[in-house]
C-alpha cells in the first residue's frame, strides 16, 4: 500500500539540518551551517527586475512550461551542448525534485542509484513503486560508477527497464564523472535510460563540462533548473530536457503534470526567460570562482591523516571521511561534532552509503555571497585573507571541525 510507504518515510533529510540548525541558533548557540546546501549568491537584477514587472501575470500557462521560455531553454543548452533540442523537448517544473519524482511514477523498471546519490532519490523510487540498486562507489574513481559495474547489475536480468541516475558534479561528494564514453557504451548496448542530472553544472570549477548526453544525448534525460546557479532555490523552477527517442517519457510526465502541480508559477517563468536569454556569464564566474576558492580553503585545511576528502570539483560540497572508530554509524559521528562544535553536517548514510563509513557531506556556503561577490573581480585570484574578510564562519568552523577530529 502506498499509504504504508509513506509512513515509513522521513523527512528529507536536508531540510531538516536546515531547521535543526535554525533552532540550535535560535537558542542561542552558535552554529556553523555546514549542513544544508543552497546558493549563497542573490538572484541576478535583470531577473528580479522582470519577476517584479511580470507580478500581474495570473494566467494558468500551458502545463508544460510557457512556450517562449522552452524555446530559449531549448536554444541555451542546444548552445552548450551542441545537439539540437527543441522547445517540444523541453518541460518546465516547479523545481527538477517534482519532475524527478513523476519520471519515478511513470517509469516502470529498476532504478540504479549509485553511492553517494542526492537524498531525495531513493525516497522517490519508493514511492514509485520502483526496485532500487544501491551501487557502491570508491573514492578514486570520483565516488562514480564504472561501466563495469552498471553492467554486473544489468547483466543479472536483462529483460527489465533500467534508470540510472547520474549526478555530476555531485551532491555530496562535489566531484565530477570524467569515465562518461564507458558508461555511454553500457547504455547504448542495453538499452539503458539516464536521468542526468545537471543541476550543479554551470558551477563546475573547470571549463568545458562534458555530460553524458554528449556521449548518449538519445538515452539521457537532462534534468537542471535555477536553484543553484542563479541562486534561485525558493523560486522553484526547474525543467528536463527529454530527447524525442523517449517521448513516451515525456508524454506520460505530461499528463501526470496536468493533474498535480497544473502549471508553474506564471511570474516566475517570464523572469526565467531573462536568466536563459541574458548574459549572465559574469555573474556566473564570479559565483564559480568565490566557491572554488572557498572549497579550497575547506579542502586544503581539513585534509589530514585524520581526514580523507578529495579536491572540490564543481557546486558546493565536499565530502570528508572521518578516520576514528569510536562511533557506530556516520549519524551518531555527526550529532557528536554538531554537539561538540557546533558545526552541522550531514552523514553518509544519508546519500546510500554503508552507515558504518565515517562519511559526511560538508556545504560550504555559511556566507554572504553577495558581500563577497561585490568584491572581487571575475577572475582575481581569492586568498586567505580574503576568505577570512567575507566567509569568517567558514574559516572558524573549518578550524573546529579540524581540531575535533584530531582529537577522536
Amino acid at each position: 500500500m502506498l499509504k504504508n510507504l509513506v509512513k515509513n518515510l522521513k523527512p528529507s533529510s536536508t531540510l531538516l539540518i536546515n531547521e535543526t540548525s535554525s533552532k540550535l541558533e535560535e537558542q542561542g548557540k552558535k552554529i556553523f551551517k555546514f549542513g544544508f546546501g543552497q546558493s549563497p549568491f542573490k538572484v541576478p537584477e535583470d531577473v528580479v527586475d522582470e519577476l517584479k514587472k511580470n507580478a500581474h501575470q495570473n494566467k494558468y500557462l500551458p502545463m508544460q512550461g510557457l512556450s517562449e521560455l522552452r524555446e530559449v531553454v531549448a536554444n541555451y543548452t542546444s548552445n552548450k551542448k551542441n545537439y539540437n533540442y527543441k522547445s517540444e523537448n523541453v518541460i518546465i517544473g516547479p523545481g527538477s525534485k517534482e519532475l524527478m519524482f513523476l519520471l519515478h511514477v511513470v517509469f516502470d523498471g529498476e532504478i540504479i542509484l549509485p553511492a553517494p546519490s542526492w537524498v531525495s532519490y531513493a525516497p522517490q523510487a519508493i514511492l514509485g513503486r520502483n526496485k532500487i540498486q544501491i551501487l557502491q562507489t570508491k573514492r578514486e574513481n570520483n565516488w562514480f560508477p564504472t561501466g563495469i559495474e552498471i553492467e554486473k547489475i544489468i547483466s543479472k536480468d536483462k529483460s527489465k527497464n533500467y534508470l540510472l541516475f547520474l549526478n555530476s558534479p555531485n551532491n555530496p561528494s562535489g566531484q565530477i564523472c570524467e569515465n562518461l564514453e564507458e558508461i555511454s557504451i553500457i547504455a547504448k548496448k542495453y538499452n539503458l535510460i539516464i536521468l542526468s542530472d545537471e543541476i550543479y553544472s554551470e558551477l563546475s570549477f573547470k571549463e568545458n563540462y562534458q555530460s553524458i548526453s554528449n556521449f548518449c544525448p538519445e538515452k539521457t534525460i537532462v534534468s537542471t533548473g535555477l536553484s543553484k546557479w542563479c541562486g534561485a532555490g525558493g523560486w522553484r523552477l526547474g525543467y528536463f530536457l527529454v530527447p524525442n527517442s523517449l517521448m513516451e517519457i515525456k508524454n506520460m510526465i505530461n499528463v501526470l503534470a496536468s493533474e498535480t502541480f497544473s502549471a508553474v508559477s506564471a511570474p516566475i517563468q517570464y523572469a526565467a526567460i531573462k536568466a536563459y536569454k541574458n548574459d549572465h556569464s559574469q555573474y556566473i564566474n564570479k559565483s564559480k570562482n568565490i566557491l572554488s576558492a572557498v572549497g579550497n580553503y575547506v579542502y586544503n585545511n581539513l585534509r589530514s591523516n585524520k581526514v580523507l576528502i578529495n579536491e572540490p570539483q564543481g557546486g558546493f560540497y565536499l565530502m570528508p571521511e572521518f578516520l576514528n572508530k569510536k562511533f557506530n554509524s556516520s549519524a551518531d559521528m555527526c550529532d557528536s561534532i554538531l554537539n561538540d562544535t557546533g558545526v552541522a553536517l550531514l552523514p553518509g548514510s544519508d546519500f546510500g552509503f554503508d552507515q558504518n563509513k565515517m562519511l559526511a557531506r560538508l556545504s560550504f556556503t555559511d556566507f554572504d555571497g553577495q558581500k563577497f561577490m561585490n568584491k572581487i573581480d571575475d577572475n582575481k585570484k581569492i586568498d586567505n585573507d580574503t576568505i577570512n574578510e567575507f566567509a569568517p564562519k567558514i574559516i572558524e568552523g573549518v578550524d573546529k571541525l579540524k581540531k575535533w577530529s584530531e582529537s577522536v
